[in-house]
């Protein structure tokens, strides 16, 4: 079934909102990685949040649900719903870390008081399905609310129970995000683990380098049953797989967005299945994170609203992908691609 996308809301490093991302998309800079430490972090803000939310509603709110909830009244603002009637909205959220401060606050906190004295306002907010609550709550989205995590399938998989939803006529909308967090944990790992490959910059095209960046945002799409009209075109099919165990075919006229964020142990997948294919790569402008996918899949959004393709934040090729320039995207099809660890596998296709 597709679905139509009529709102989107972002936040990033780039800045925050629809305007702010087109305009990183138009200029192709990673100028949003600030360097820590000798160490490039893409970091996200939420300004603005308190001009759909009070101040003291957010009192106990941590990072993670505060990132959800600026993306998911943006989208609700740019759908013209905020002012709606939402019993029958529905909310699915994907995330691969879940609010991963929180959660090690918590930690802390038991570590250091003991099971009796630990955070309760720490345990309530780490718990992954916490920022979907928050938003049920203070958005008053009374239908069914679901957070998926499959880390780097967490966006198609989400999205598959998101078209499901609308299918079934559970729900009239489905305020769809994708968020994920970083955290100076998560850093220290990723420095440990990755040495020299987390220092930067990184780059999507070379596909045999590790050159991720952690980053953190959060984007969300407000979607409905295609014959209700859309501002940024439809997702027509979502697909999930192993290319180990049912190779993937790719569909011959389709313009590629790739979600290559500089994971070597993923970049062969992409240079077996591209290969001498034109493609386009928005990683550097966000980070690597599992929820990232999202975010290419709000480049494809909004590139067809615009019916333009611009071009990749990386414009050096490897040689086995080419980079795309910008060009008009009068018709014909956009497809998201995302590989993860062992082959999995997930396709969005889009079109006008």
């Amino acid at each position: 079934m597709r679905m139509a996308i009529q709102g989107i809301g972002i936040t990033g490093s780039f800045g925050s909102g629809v305007a702010s991302f087109r305009a990183a998309l138009q200029t192709g800079s990673d100028r949003s990685a600030l360097a820590v430490d000798d160490s490039p972090r893409y970091r996200a803000g939420i300004e603005g949040l308190d001009e759909f939310i009070p101040k003291r509603a957010l009192r106990r709110i941590d990072h993670f649900s505060r990132m959800t909830l600026l993306g998911a009244c943006q989208a609700l603002k740019d759908a013209d719903l905020l002012a709606a009637d939402r019993s029958r909205i529905g909310v699915a959220i994907a995330s691969g870390y879940g609010a991963l401060n929180t959660t090690f606050n918590f930690l802390d906190s038991y570590l250091d008081f003991g099971y009796s004295c630990s955070s309760p306002t720490h345990f309530s907010n780490s718990v992954h399905n916490a920022a979907a609550a928050h938003v049920s709550i203070q958005l008053k989205t009374t239908a069914p609310s679901l957070t998926v995590t499959q880390f780097e399938m967490s966006v198609p998989s989400a999205l598959l129970s998101a078209q499901q939803w609308l299918a079934e006529g559970r729900v009239d909308q489905v305020l769809f995000g994708a968020v994920d967090e970083s955290c100076e944990v998560l850093n220290y790992c990723r420095e440990q683990f990755f040495g020299a490959g987390e220092k930067g910059p990184l780059r999507p095209f070379a596909f045999s380098e590790q050159s991720a960046v952690a980053g953190e945002g959060a984007v969300f799409f407000v979607l409905t049953r295609a014959d209700h009209g859309a501002n940024y075109g439809y997702v027509d099919e979502v697909i999930l797989g192993n290319h180990l165990v049912c190779p993937l075919n790719l569909p011959q006229d389709d313009l590629f967005i790739i979600g290559a964020d500089g994971h070597k142990e993923c970049g062969s997948f992409y240079a077996e299945l591209l290969n001498g294919r034109a493609a386009a790569a928005y990683a550097p402008l966000y980070g690597s994170f599992p929820a990232a996918a999202g975010f290419d899949l709000a480049a494809a959004a909004v590139s067809l609203g615009d019916r333009t393709l611009y071009a990749s934040s990386d414009p050096v090729s490897s040689g086995v992908t080419s980079a795309i320039a910008p060009q008009k995207l009068d018709q014909g099809q956009l497809a998201c691609l995302k590989f993860g660890s062992g082959g999995d596998y997930g396709l969005i296709r889009l079109s006008n």
